[in-house]
Parts: C-alpha cells; sequence; structure tokens
C-alpha cells in the first residue's frame, strides 16, 4: 500500500525523476570517491530539507535521483536548483582538484530533467530504469 504523507490540514505523495549531468559530460564518476560523495550529500540534503532520495544512480557523466518531497513548500524547479546547487558547492568543497578538472567553477552542466512520477508502476519502471543504469556504471568500473 502506498504510504502518504499527511501534514496538519493535507494529505500528498509527490516523487520527481531528476537527471543532471557533469559539466562537459567528464566521466568523473568513473572514479568511486565522487560517486560516494554525491551519496554522502545526498544524506546531507535529505537531513537539512525535507525530501527523500529514494534510489540513486550513477553512469560516467550523469546521475538520476528518485526524489520523493516530504513537504509541499518546494516546487519540482525548487528540488531541482538546491539538488543542483548544494551538491555542486559540496563536492568542490570536498574535492578541490575538481577546480581543474572543470574550469570555470561549475559541476553540472545547464539545464538537466525532472518529471513527476506516480506511484505504482511508474515508480517501479523508474526505480528500475535508475538501478539498471547504476549497473552499467559499475560494469564500467570492473567491480
Amino acid at each position: 500500500m502506498v504510504e502518504l504523507i499527511r501534514s496538519s490540514d493535507k494529505i500528498f505523495k509527490m516523487k520527481y525523476h531528476v537527471v543532471i549531468y557533469i559539466k562537459y559530460r567528464k566521466d568523473l564518476f568513473l572514479e568511486d570517491k565522487y560517486v560516494q560523495t554525491v551519496k554522502q550529500i545526498c544524506k546531507d540534503i535529505e537531513d537539512r530539507f525535507y525530501v527523500k532520495f529514494e534510489t540513486t544512480g550513477f553512469d560516467e557523466d550523469h546521475v538520476y535521483f528518485l526524489i520523493e518531497s516530504l513537504t509541499i513548500n518546494y516546487s519540482p524547479a525548487k528540488i531541482f536548483q538546491f539538488v543542483k546547487s548544494i551538491s555542486a558547492i559540496e563536492l568542490f568543497k570536498r574535492h578541490p582538484e575538481l577546480k581543474k578538472e572543470l574550469y570555470g567553477g561549475e559541476f553540472w552542466s545547464d539545464g538537466g530533467y525532472v518529471g513527476t512520477v506516480g506511484e505504482g508502476i511508474n515508480a517501479d519502471i523508474i526505480r528500475i530504469y535508475v538501478k539498471n543504469h547504476t549497473l552499467k556504471c559499475m560494469a564500467c568500473l570492473g567491480s
């Protein structure tokens, strides 16, 4: 059964499929240290904002998220914005060598994808899609 989010006067369930690309399509996610850092940053974002990263998947030059909003205060565009900006800032702080790799001070390319996801078959398909891309990337790493 679908677990709904309840507030004082609302009941809701909102999930978003988000895909963001590394600037210049650099294949930095072939290095596990960057993958692990993004996963840790996602946990930090969960602690600070009312979102849950339900599923996360990586290809060599982009990342997929299935994000559940635990509040109605954030639009999909706002979630997209703070995930990109906070993760970029934190990646540069934790890995200063990235500034040489990605000149111009931007980690993510402009744009990306965000779409709403309904619960049930639609969410299951997105979960499988994201997990399959993670497995594809792990095959690139040889793990």
